[in-house]
């Protein structure tokens, strides 16, 4: 499992560089990074999530883009990495950053009720 894990660290790495070095396609915003990979147990499929800075829509066509130059960015990375067998690529996208985001302005809206309410209680009637 720790092989596993190794291998995905690495082409986590190598699959951010590709991205944002190699690959030139204009559909990919230019902050685009790799947060994670899944591998299978044989190595022959890899989920990679991929962070976006855009909009929902250049987010999806982002990913189209990645998942339709799959061929070449696999070739790529077997330039960088040294492994029998490379594994097929997904791209999918990472709403993570999104979802914490999201969690934070809420907690912040909340905390600022709060204020608020014990504002308005502490003034003498």
């Amino acid at each position: 499992m720790d092989r596993i894990i190794r291998i995905a660290g690495e082409m986590q790495r190598a699959l951010t560089e590709i991205i944002n070095r190699d690959m030139k396609d204009p559909r990919i915003p230019p902050i685009t990074s790799i947060t994670r990979v899944k591998l299978t147990k044989d190595l022959q499929f890899a989920k990679a999530y991929v962070s976006i800075f855009g909009s929902p829509d250049e987010k999806k066509q982002a990913v189209d883009c990645l998942n339709s130059s799959s061929g070449f960015i696999r070739s790529m990375l077997g330039k960088r990495m040294i492994i029998r067998q490379l594994p097929k690529i997904l791209f999918k996208v990472d709403d993570s950053v999104d979802v914490g985001t999201a969690m934070d302005m809420k907690i912040s809206e909340i905390i600022a009720e709060d204020r608020k309410k014990e504002d308005t209680n502490e003034e003498p009637a």
